[in-house]
């Protein structure tokens, strides 16, 4: 068992994808999927604008960048049917996930994700792993009305964790997440994989290398097995 140092945290939030999971390095293939079907090809300014949003949002910004006469439903319903086949092969975590995840439950820290993804996606995503059951609770884009970078879904968390948002650590891979975890007044620490290391972190705590940093055991006041 680790004993857990002096810390001003007292609960843990994940975003998903990309953070806990290569997603974020996945989702591209699927949008070039969908749009090498309707002529196009997938630009990097148009993946960085959809980075990090709701799945909707996200095909928004996606129809209106080609004006394509997709609607985003049929967009999502298109996406998830590619992306599935690609899950089954590629999916896998991230640096340092599982060890955190050990450590956060050795020293009784409780820990949610709070993830843009539909709930669907994001169960058989986290499920693959058998991380589910190990949360306090999973906030899905569809458990708000207004989806990242807008606070939401990160007041909610603070809410549901039973903390204030400053006592509350967010890790996050992307400026939409992290944005929006910072409007909530959260404790933000990004975590950027090789998508995201060139978006602006502008108000997070620090920039972490991978869930591995030392920087964020010693936050939380928890032991790192090396």
């Amino acid at each position: 068992m680790s004993l857990r140092a002096k810390s001003n945290i007292d609960a843990v939030v994940f975003d998903m994808d990309g953070l806990m999971f290569n997603t974020e390095l996945l989702y591209p293939r699927v949008s070039q999927e969908l749009l090498r079907r309707r002529g196009f090809d997938l630009t990097t300014d148009l993946t960085n604008s959809m980075m990090g949003r709701p799945a909707r949002d996200a095909f928004r910004i996606m129809i209106e960048w080609h004006q394509l006469a997709d609607t985003p439903d049929n967009l999502a319903e298109e996406s998830d049917e590619i992306f599935v086949k690609i899950l089954d092969q590629d999916l896998a975590p991230m640096p340092g996930l599982m060890a955190l995840l050990d450590a956060l439950e050795q020293a009784e820290m409780p820990k949610g994700v709070a993830t843009s993804s539909g709930r669907p996606m994001a169960e058989r995503i986290l499920g693959t792993y058998a991380i589910l059951p190990r949360l306090k609770f999973l906030l899905c884009g569809s458990d708000v009305e207004n989806g990242k970078p807008n606070p939401e879904i990160y007041l909610l968390a603070a809410e549901k964790m039973g903390v204030a948002p400053e006592r509350m650590l967010v890790l996050e891979d992307s400026h939409t997440g992290s944005r929006a975890a910072i409007a909530a007044g959260a404790y933000v620490v990004a975590t950027p994989g090789d998508h995201s290391r060139h978006h602006d972190f502008s108000g997070a705590q620090f920039v972490a290398d991978t869930l591995a940093d030392p920087r964020i055991y010693e936050v939380l006041g928890i032991a790192r097995e090396i």
